[in-house]
């Protein structure tokens, strides 16, 4: 894999390394950035009342996404890229007034005839792009057709806590989910458009087998089939949205001193570090005939 982007961002109290509370937002998602604009911004301050640090939007929550119903190639879907970006800014200035970290599915528009990327921004507390995250493996229709793949993880060290992000189908590909882990990630954040209810089980898969939470963020209109949520380090869910097919907002805190996390967090995670190295099993391999004779009883 390609070398991450990497931020670190300063924790504003020491008690902030080891619980942070955020917000998964389950937003419903229209093809117009200024009807998003104001339904994201809704439950940022929704987010920001009840303590959260960092809200999850979801893919392509602020420019939409040409699937689902009336879907539609996007070279037939007309982005109003003045109107994308004054909302994006709009956005920006409210994260820094209410101090809270945003995260952001939306298309990036790259030179032409290039297509856009499908992308999360990551807005900061103060209001500046801390970085973007560009979707690497895409979906067949994506990728001859929509979009332009990104080349690089993006990881980012917030109030002690340390971010990874992924995009929608890469859900499907546990070697990014290795390299989540590989880099130490703490939370991976997941947005997707998808209505597999697949996708949600794989993300108690991934958080399980990896000893991090999980951020699971989707669209309103797509939620009967799996609702917006934060899986734990052990792989259950700590909290869900409804099923409604209705915008919800989950708050919920990723706490290290949780008791019921203690096996997930200080023992299977090291563990498993050690186990993927190599550093304790190929010091305990033996040779012996037995071993090698592998067509025997």
């Amino acid at each position: 894999m390609a070398n991450p982007s990497h931020l670190t961002f300063p924790a504003p109290n020491a008690a902030s390394s080891e619980r942070v509370r955020i917000a998964i937002a389950q937003t419903e998602v229209a093809l117009d950035a200024r009807v998003n604009g104001p339904r994201i911004r809704s439950q940022m301050r929704e987010a920001a009342a009840a303590g959260a640090r960092l809200i999850q939007f979801t893919e392509g929550a602020m420019s939409g996404y040409p699937s689902g119903p009336g879907k539609q190639a996007l070279a037939g879907w007309n982005i109003d890229w003045s109107a994308l970006r004054a909302e994006l800014e709009e956005t920006a200035a409210l994260a820094a007034d209410l101090s809270l970290w945003t995260v952001i599915g939306a298309a990036h528009r790259l030179t032409p005839p290039h297509r856009p990327h499908n992308s999360l921004y990551v807005i900061s507390d103060r209001g500046e792009i801390a970085g973007r995250y560009d979707k690497r493996l895409l979906s067949y229709s994506e990728v001859t057709e929509w979009y332009a793949p990104g080349a690089r993880p993006l990881v980012l060290e917030v109030d002690g806590f340390r971010l990874a992000f992924l995009l929608c189908i890469e859900i499907q590909f546990p070697e990014l989910f290795v390299e989540c882990s590989q880099l130490g990630a703490d939370l991976v954040l997941i947005s997707t458009f998808s209505r597999d209810p697949m996708f949600a089980i794989q993300a108690q898969g991934h958080a399980a087998c990896g000893a991090f939470w999980l951020g699971f963020s989707v669209p309103a209109q797509h939620s009967d089939a799996a609702p917006a949520g934060l899986v734990g380090p052990d792989g259950r869910w700590i909290a869900q949205a409804p099923a409604d097919g209705q915008p919800s907002l989950v708050i919920a805190d990723l706490d290290r001193m949780d008791k019921t996390l203690q096996v997930a967090l200080r023992h299977a995670r090291s563990w498993r570090a050690r186990a993927r190295s190599g550093e304790l099993h190929q010091a305990a391999q033996v040779e012996d005939p037995r071993s090698l004779a592998t067509h025997r009883f």
